[in-house]
């Protein structure tokens, strides 16, 4: 298989390597990104398996909740300019506004909710027009909570990410603490429980790997037994980073999200995060070149 620049770049991206160990891993690997990305932390080249998403497009993610009704969406346009515009997030709030008050589900039937007489995939084209730049209406989810949960809801510099919280008997503070929590840390999951058997099997297959690796080239390689509790070591170190309850408090890091929830009698039942621009490829422009075509216009 051929190994492309752009293919590269995006191991590159992802991993924070060299654009050689890059290389070398696709090829080993036959080009397979997420094989290429275990590949280097197996050889101790990267550690950054678990990095978020590159944010690659521009706009809004937003949560509203009323009652026991919670919704969160990103609506996205080209240029942070647009979407710092005071006609850009007021057209948040509307289609919001309507979301929230409708009983859409999912992303599709979202689309269909009227504004203004017309369904909202109507109502965005003619948008387009009076902003003047592209906009995708993506990733709309909407919950439910029972009488006895709150939600907790945080929009973090402008809408640049995003959480909906949901907790079992907590006031709503505990629940706005938590959403800062998710949103600072970024956690998969909320506790390890809830971590797949398998991703389990794997994590632990690549530190192993990672951990035979250095042992290997060490000038005093140690025991056997001791590098089965590195690994354990590394495993909980990992698990600790994406599970949201055993991460430390942000605002009191001398104790767990788990313990500051259980101090106000309440507990974790579900969180949402959505950051701008995850899983869009984003057209890399020169500005430059871009210039100088307008003033030949």
């Amino acid at each position: 298989m051929q190994i492309t620049a752009n293919l590269v770049k995006e191991l590159r991206d992802k991993t924070g390597a060299g654009m050689m160990d890059c290389k070398k891993a696709l090829v080993a690997t036959e080009g397979n990104i997420e094989q290429a990305i275990d590949w280097l932390r197996e050889k101790g080249i990267s550690k950054a398996a678990n990095k978020s998403s590159r944010i690659a497009a521009e706009g809004i993610c937003t949560v509203k909740t009323e009652g026991n009704r919670g919704i969160i969406f990103e609506l996205n346009c080209e240029t942070d300019f647009v979407a710092k515009n005071d006609k850009f997030v007021g057209l948040v709030d509307q289609i919001a506004n309507a979301l929230i008050a409708s009983d859409a589900t999912c992303e599709e039937c979202a689309k269909e909710v009227e504004i203004n007489g017309q369904p909202l995939k109507t109502f965005l084209l003619e948008q387009v027009a009076a902003i003047g730049e592209n906009l995708t209406f993506r990733r709309f989810e909407a919950f439910n909570k029972t009488d006895d949960q709150q939600f907790g809801e945080y929009i973090h510099l402008g809408g640049k990410i995003a959480v909906l919280t949901i907790l079992n008997n907590a006031d709503f503070e505990t629940a706005k603490d938590v959403a800062m929590q998710v949103a600072a840390s970024s956690p998969q999951y909320i506790q390890r429980e809830d971590i797949p058997a398998e991703v389990l099997e794997h994590e632990t297959e690549v530190l192993t790997k990672e951990a035979l690796n250095e042992n290997a080239e060490a000038v005093k390689p140690k025991p056997e037994e001791i590098v089965k509790k590195m690994v354990v070591g590394r495993l909980n170190k990992n698990l600790k980073a994406i599970c949201l309850v055993d991460q430390e408090f942000v605002k009191n890091p001398d104790v767990t999200v788990a313990q500051y929830v259980s101090s106000k009698g309440a507990s974790v039942a579900f969180f949402k995060r959505l950051a701008v621009g995850e899983g869009i490829e984003k057209k890399e422009d020169n500005f430059v070149e871009e210039v100088m075509a307008q003033a030949k216009q």
